[in-house]
């Protein structure tokens, strides 16, 4: 039981740091925003692509920890 819940934390600290990291990105591009019209193009897309990865990897470590889980209880 130790085991799984110590995986289960790191891997949640894991997607904690992923979240908090592409948030500071975001941030700065939404800084560069307000200088120019490339930029902000370019920021929408990036921004798009960003929300994509975030969700696949979400997607990822949900699935991961519902893997353990069932390893586990052998459900």
């Amino acid at each position: 039981m130790q085991n799984l819940i110590k995986k289960i934390k790191r891997k949640i600290n894991w997607a904690i740091i992923n979240l908090v990291s592409t948030g500071l990105v975001l941030v700065f591009l939404g800084i560069l925003i307000v200088w120019t019209d490339f930029v902000l193009r370019l920021v929408i897309g990036l921004f798009v692509i960003i929300v994509a990865y975030a969700f696949f990897h979400l997607a990822y470590k949900i699935w991961w920890i519902k893997r353990e889980v069932e390893k586990y209880f052998k459900l």
